[in-house]
């Protein structure tokens, strides 16, 4: 593990030491009253909860999961429902963590282990938490990071303290492993869907016995229906179950190194920039994702000296695939029933289980706010949340959109999470504090994501567009806390996805849902997690196409191997997909994918979409080709197309590539001469001082691309600003 001392190079200390604006030395914990001047914040992100989940919004379909805890912060603080977000996990959290749109940052989808540092956050971003620094505000994260490394990027493991948090426990990659079909070796592969042995009505066995990493053993029973299968118990108490055997001689094939999707995933905990890898054996790395995260920021939250105010993000892995059966302990009463016969790689199964994950998230949460004292249980074991109890403000909010085969009607499942339609970027977000007049209400102006980071910083009394060296696109949340006649802050709102930066021009393969191609998910294990088939590097089926094992890079090759063999092509998902709105009409813009067989080529196809938005709950009408103005367009829409276009390419035309600038602070000068000189010499590697050599980014940091920073040096790179 690379030491983080680099840090002070890379100009990082220099942004931080920007002159504090605001903010106080005295914070405290959850029981300091509101006279406190700088509140704690807590940040709850969901993952893959588009606002179609969301019960308390007005949606759900006909069965929504229940979430009674984040209902009844709801209904104690404010309710946006015009909130955008960007189509994917990495995109939105960059988005919320730098107050900058992808087209600024390079991240523009999930990041995945062949994405360059050009596609990460990098680490002369000022970050949520060196935002904060500013004000003595602690940071810790719990959960997902997925913002930056560990591949590709110099910090590797470290990257959460280079990016400004004090704390981190939870993981850096944004995809939990593949459900272990072997149950922890004691079958064959594919035997268990769901990487458990189910109970004996299913095929499983009702009693057996639970070895740990450590060699202790102890007998796992199901004495009844309400109880979860016995091998279920036992993954979640972090062991492998035998069934129907005793104790005694554990099985040779039982492997404690083997992932788990939401029960066995390899930690790190991060802690003032000293690096801990768990291993999967570890106790530590055993057990239902959810609950370690919510256990890790409890404990977190607990130890605070009320000295210096916090911010704690509990950034949760829930719901995002694979789909796995959380304890049923953790599903409220009201919520949706579980069997542990349901095949988790089945699309209707899937959907149910997301539901159940959803509210463990939900109940987890519950007992975040419980046991921090930012809330209590009544009576009836409802949660009571009185937002002036406490100097803490609670935002809770989704990352994207809902995958497409969980979306809920009357959503869009074949134009949600991964494109820029309303089911892909509309997401809920709840805030609550003692900051809100008038709580209950519901704030329909738009939203987007990157306004959080300037609300963060007005919580603690910074002004964020003054503190950054660089343009951000937020907009101040603060006065609809504070104004229940508030107007509108944005006249537009704007939302891309994309593909991020690899070596060499590669991309992700090709991954086949369905009937649709798409090149979203990262690796093979990723794209048959959600249920897809995987036609990149290693396909090889000669029932459909013979291939020799390079597989199809791209979707068009797809298409073209279709083609030549005369079978039916398939449809294919955009590669870029942004958005643009003002308060009545959306611009959609997709840009395809296409196979020419007259050039035996592929090309790309740009489309443009047009439609009136209509939030309504519980039946809006969505952004669906059928809706599509620019079919028959009047001369008004003419001219709103017009308007809205000449927006959009404003947006997309932000931050121009500016060769020799790695730091990005407008720029080329001694600094990044400096700063590139140490990385080439002790990294060599990706950096975001790797340029376009070429015709693309190689992955490494050397000597063409010191010639690139010596032949700019001087330069004055071109700032260009949001539209609000």
């Amino acid at each position: 593990m690379r030491s983080i001392q680099y840090l002070a190079a890379t100009g990082v200390a220099a942004l931080m030491g920007l002159a504090a604006c605001g903010g106080s030395s005295d914070g405290g914990g959850p029981d300091d009253g509101p006279g406190a001047s700088a509140p704690n914040i807590l940040f709850v992100v969901m993952d893959d909860v588009g606002i179609d989940q969301m019960a308390a919004f007005g949606y759900g379909g006909a069965t929504p999961p229940s979430m009674p805890n984040m209902t009844a912060v709801a209904d104690a603080g404010l309710r946006f429902r015009n909130t955008w977000s960007m189509p994917e996990c990495s995109p939105g959290r960059a988005a919320f963590f730098l107050g900058r749109y992808p087209t600024r940052t390079g991240i523009y989808q999930a990041i995945g282990p062949n994405d360059l540092a050009n596609s990460q956050v990098s680490p002369y971003e000022v970050t949520v938490p060196k935002l904060l620094k500013r004000a003595n505000y602690e940071s810790a994260m719990f959960g997902k990071f997925h913002l930056a490394g560990p591949e590709n990027n110099e910090a590797e493991y470290a990257t959460p303290a280079v990016l400004g948090w004090d704390y981190f426990y939870g993981w850096l990659g944004g995809l939990p492993g593949s459900i272990d079909t072997t149950a922890g070796g004691v079958a064959p592969e594919k035997t268990y869907a769901c990487g458990f042995v189910p109970g004996e009505a299913a095929g499983g066995a009702d009693h057996g016995a639970c070895y740990r990493p450590d060699g202790s053993c102890s007998i796992m029973r199901r004495t009844s229906a309400l109880q979860d299968a016995a091998g279920l118990q036992c993954l979640d108490a972090g062991g492998i179950f035998v069934p129907d055997e005793a104790c005694g001689e554990p099985p040779a094939t039982l492997d404690f190194e083997r992932e788990n999707a939401h029960y066995v995933s390899p930690l790190v905990i991060v802690d003032q920039g000293k690096v801990t890898r768990v291993p999967l054996s570890d106790p530590r790395s055993r057990g239902f994702r959810t609950r370690i995260e919510t256990d890790a920021a409890i404990a977190w939250i607990k130890s605070r000296s009320g000295k210096q105010p916090w911010m704690a993000s509990v950034t949760y892995s829930a719901a995002h695939t694979p789909w796995q059966q959380p304890p049923r302990s953790l599903i409220p009463a009201s919520g949706h029933a579980g069997s542990d016969a349901w095949d988790c790689r089945a699309t209707l199964e899937g959907r149910l289980i997301q539901d159940q994950m959803t509210e463990a998230m939900d109940t987890e949460f519950g007992r975040l706010l419980v046991e921090t004292g930012l809330a209590r249980r009544g009576e009836d074991g409802r949660l009571q949340y009185d937002p002036k109890a406490s100097n803490t403000i609670i935002v809770i909010v989704g990352d994207n959109g809902t995958l497409g085969s969980a979306v809920k009607a009357p959503f869009s499942t074949d134009r949600a999470k991964a494109t820029a339609y309303q089911t892909g970027i509309w997401v809920p977000l709840i805030i609550a504090g003692p900051q809100v007049e008038q709580p209950g209400r519901e704030v329909d102006r738009m939203v987007n994501a990157v306004d959080l980071f300037q609300f963060f910083g007005e919580a603690a009394g910074i002004d964020a567009h003054a503190a950054v060296p660089r343009t951000i696109d937020s907009v101040s949340l603060m006065p609809y806390l504070t104004n229940p006649e508030q107007p509108s802050l944005r006249s537009v709102n704007f939302a891309i996805g994309g593909y991020n930066i690899q070596a060499n021009g590669t991309r992700n393969g090709a991954c086949v849902i369905g009937t649709v191609c798409n090149q979203t998910p990262v690796s093979k294990s990723v794209c048959e997690d959600n249920q897809g088939v995987w036609w990149g590097a290693g396909y090889d089926d000669p029932s459909v196409i013979p291939n020799d094992g390079a597989g199809y890079q791209t979707c068009w090759a797809v298409n073209q191997a279709l083609f030549k063999a005369e079978r039916p092509l398939i449809d294919i998902m955009p590669e870029i997909s942004a958005a643009i709105r003002n308060d009545r009409y959306k611009l959609v813009r997709n840009t395809t994918q296409a196979y020419d067989p007259a050039s035996d080529s592929g090309t790309s196809v740009v489309t443009d979409e047009l439609y009136e938005v209509d939030q309504a709950a519980p039946i809006p009408q969505l952004d669906k080709a059928e809706r599509n103005l620019l079919v028959a367009p009047t001369p008004e829409i003419e001219a709103v197309y017009a308007d809205l276009r000449a927006k959009l390419e404003q947006m997309l035309a932000a931050d121009p590539d500016c060769p020799g600038d790695g730091n990005r602070d407008g720029v080329v000068d001694e600094e990044d001469l400096s700063n590139w000189s140490r990385i080439a010499r002790e990294w060599g590697l990706s950096s975001v001082y790797d340029f376009v050599t070429g015709t693309a980014r190689d992955g490494l940091t050397n000597d063409a691309d010191g010639q690139v920073v010596r032949n700019n040096l001087g330069k004055i790179c071109p700032k260009t600003y949001g539209l609000y």
